[in-house]
């Protein structure tokens, strides 16, 4: 039984933390930038040379900061951003003043990472909100990027770059700068009707003068991408109410796949596709029939050493747009409601986790006014009567109220539940319901950052102990960070579309952390970190079950590399037997036990805008009763811009006291990409993980023959890793075509 007196204490504690913070606010006065945008009639075509003699007439974005090494100081090589307008498009021409054209490239495909090359990018914060934005990037060679970003860019959990839209843009190499061209339509974006001003950003990484600047001087304790310090960009007409623009997006897929162990071949042609509507200048509706995500880039596998399941990225477009709306409540890491990747899989008889058909769905998402943001998402899933899979329907409402500035307040409900009555399903999974409430704290200074939530689940004859409520709060300054996570999730609190880890705990996490800043030193900064987690299990009257002791020390040099030193003391309570090592024939850790162990790790990270970069964090220690060896690394090397290879590689020996296992865990992961050209793509995936008995290749062919209009060629093979047997085996042709009606 739950110890209710002991609840009802930490709840009223909880409620005290968002009474102090709920209406707190810290502001700041930050220094203000602006430049106008002029609205024009003539045209301009995006090939990079900025010769339209309409771009003497613009004002222009510049006096850049550094934001690395220093933030004191403005860049040694500066960029000139100027902006153009007319009723359809934006136009963007960029200046970038370089010591050479010795770029650093990772390829010629779209979407590139930012961090380990050249390149230059935008923050479009359309509604002003400090909360959400629209992101475009070019590099030197004219390849872009587009991306999101929201929760106001505190970390990487708001950031994507899955998110694809049209828009045209080319660069032009000089001997000491380059200059970029782009025109994004105007329908790419959100924005209030009559709204005569956008808040703005620009970052840049520049490999040759060793410097990372941003227009907006931004503190380095803050993250480049972002919110909180931006500038403005002034409309000289306000922006009227554009065509509603329409896009549709056919596919055809002809695929040809064979299960071995089953000796079940099959060849199929499955046809679908997705709608983009646009409603009024905010809000966006996405329609999918019979989706298909055979193209989709195959997942990491990584290496589990623990009893719980690992979180994997959402990859797949449609579910990519606003994806905050969806997924931002509740704790990311052990109370998340809602988890995309939970639609579209299913357990079979075998309680293997497999594909299970999406039929269709709708998706809604946008601003209903400045300060408002809406989200409802039904899909409906196919039955699989063979494999004992029911038919599901899956929705979500969610509601975002801005407040106290950047601060929000989200409500949500989820509906996850059964239309028929089927014979191998038991009554309490027919359906399940979660709804909550979530206070998300912001200030304008973005020192203080938290988020406050309450959930509860519903299901047929659940117990009592339903609830999901949790506490965050973080302060964030240039010497010194400090949050404190505080979560509860009752035996009983159960939500099928979301990621709980596990429940039963109330766990504790708290982090203090002091950077110091040396002057004429190799060092760029460093830090020494104590990071304690404590868990407890409410249901056996607060037993404590585990606990995490971490003490560390980072630091960055000046060449961009890293290193890191931690410490931790553990301890772990099991309440059933456990087997870390995966081995059939092994003999589990006992349960109703705990076990105290300790480990040391040290990770290095070169240079990662060298051509050649490595990476390597070796760990030792004890592990449960026994001991564990674990090394852990990556290497890269590109040949520019067409060529990039890399090495995953992860080794970890587990050494149990007999009668219990020891073992050998190897996970290496191989990837060759190779860019043609700027629309012809092959990259090939090999990973080995003895842990999963699977050896896996993945390589995919990608032709852009057109905007967001592809030809892939899919190819996938499995192999047992002790007898090298065929497991699975598949290849896919699917073309899919962007038409803007």
């Amino acid at each position: 039984m739950v110890n209710y007196q002991t609840f009802t204490e930490m709840t009223k504690y909880l409620g005290t933390l968002v009474l102090i913070f709920f209406f707190y606010s810290l502001n700041a006065q930050i220094d203000e930038k602006s430049f106008n945008v002029k609205k024009i009639a003539a045209k301009i075509t995006p090939d990079g040379v900025l010769d339209e003699p309409i771009w003497t007439e613009a004002d222009q974005a510049d006096q850049f900061w550094q934001f690395f090494p220093l933030d004191t100081v403005q860049s040694k090589k500066q960029t000139e951003i100027k902006m153009l307008y007319d009723e359809m498009n934006l136009y963007v021409g960029i200046t970038v003043h370089t010591a050479g054209t010795d770029y650093s490239i990772q390829s010629l495909k779209r979407d590139f990472r930012a961090g380990n090359s050249d390149n230059i990018t935008l923050l479009f914060d359309t509604f002003n909100d400090g909360n959400n934005a629209f992101l475009f990037g070019i590099n030197p060679y004219g390849v872009r990027r587009e991306g999101l970003v929201s929760g106001g860019g505190l970390n990487l959990n708001g950031f994507t770059i899955s998110w694809d839209v049209k828009w045209r843009g080319d660069s032009k190499i000089y001997d000491d700068y380059y200059t970029a061209e782009m025109v994004i339509p105007l329908t790419a974006f959100k924005f209030k009707e009559g709204e005569t001003k956008w808040r703005f950003n620009s970052y840049r990484f520049d490999t040759q003068s060793n410097e990372n600047s941003t227009w907006m001087n931004i503190p380095q304790n803050q993250n480049i991408y972002g919110l909180t310090f931006m500038g403005d960009m002034v409309f000289e007409k306000p922006l009227g109410k554009y065509r509603t623009p329409l896009a549709v997006i056919p596919y055809v897929n002809f695929g040809s796949q064979k299960d071995f162990e089953l000796n079940e071949p099959e060849t199929k042609i499955n046809f679908g596709g997705d709608a983009k509507i646009a409603i009024g200048n905010s809000m966006n509706l996405d329609v999918t029939v019979n989706p298909d995500f055979s193209q989709v880039e195959a997942d990491d596998q990584v290496t589990n050493l623990t009893r719980f399941e690992v979180s994997l990225p959402e990859k797949r477009q449609f579910f990519i747009d606003n994806s905050d709306l969806f997924g931002s409540f509740g704790g990311g890491r052990d109370a998340n409601p809602f988890f995309s990747r939970r639609i579209g899989i299913a357990k079979d008889t075998a309680d293997n986790t497999i594909e299970n058909k999406i039929v269709g769905g709708v998706r809604l998402s946008g601003k209903i006014n400045k300060g408002l943001r809406l989200g409802f998402l039904n899909l409906q899933t196919a039955e699989d009567l063979e494999k004992n899979i029911a038919s599901n329907n899956n929705t979500m409402l969610a509601l975002q109220q801005n407040v106290f500035g950047r601060s929000n307040i989200g409500m949500f409900f989820i509906n996850r539940q059964t239309f028929k009555d089927y014979d191998f399903q038991d009554d309490e999974d027919r359906y399940n319901r979660v709804a909550g409430i979530d206070y998300n704290l912001i200030s304008d200074n973005n020192i203080w950052n938290g988020k406050f939530y309450l959930h509860k689940s519903f299901a047929h004859d659940a117990g009592k102990a339903n609830l999901s409520s949790g506490a965050f709060l973080q302060y964030n300054s240039r010497n010194w960070n400090f949050f404190e996570d505080i979560v509860y999730i009752g035996e009983d609190f159960r939500s099928d579309l979301g990621f709980i880890r596990r429940t039963d705990i109330f766990k504790t996490a708290t982090m203090i952390e002091r950077v110091f800043w040396p002057e004429d030193s190799a060092l760029q900064s460093h830090s020494f970190q104590f990071f304690p987690i404590l868990t407890w299990s409410p249901d056996n009257d607060f037993l404590h079950t585990d606990y995490d002791l971490i003490g560390s020390w980072e630091s960055k040099f000046n060449d961009q590399s890293e290193i890191n030193f931690s410490y931790t003391h553990s301890y772990t309570y099991l309440f059933d037997e456990f087997d870390p090592t995966g081995l059939d024939d092994a003999v589990p850790l006992p349960g109703m036990l705990g076990y105290y162990y300790n480990f040391v790790s040290l990770e290095y990270q070169s240079d990662r805008r060298k051509r050649f970069a490595y990476s390597i964090e070796p760990t030792v220690g004890s592990f449960f009763n026994g001991d564990r060896l674990s090394v852990r690394g990556e290497l890269s090397l590109r040949f520019q811009p067409k060529v990039f290879l890399s090495l995953a590689m992860n080794y970890d020996k587990i050494s149990l006291p007999a009668p219990y296992s020891s073992t050998d865990i190897w996970l290496i992961s191989p990837k060759i990409d190779v860019t043609f050209s700027k629309s012809i793509f092959w990259s090939t995936l090999v990973q080995y993980s003895n842990q999963r008995d699977n050896l896996g290749f993945n390589s995919r062919l990608q032709w852009r023959f057109a905007p967001l209009s592809d030809l892939f060629i899919v190819y996938n093979d499995n192999y047992f890793v002790n007898s090298f047997e065929p497991k699975y085996r598949s290849i896919n042709l699917k073309l899919t075509y962007w038409l803007n009606i």
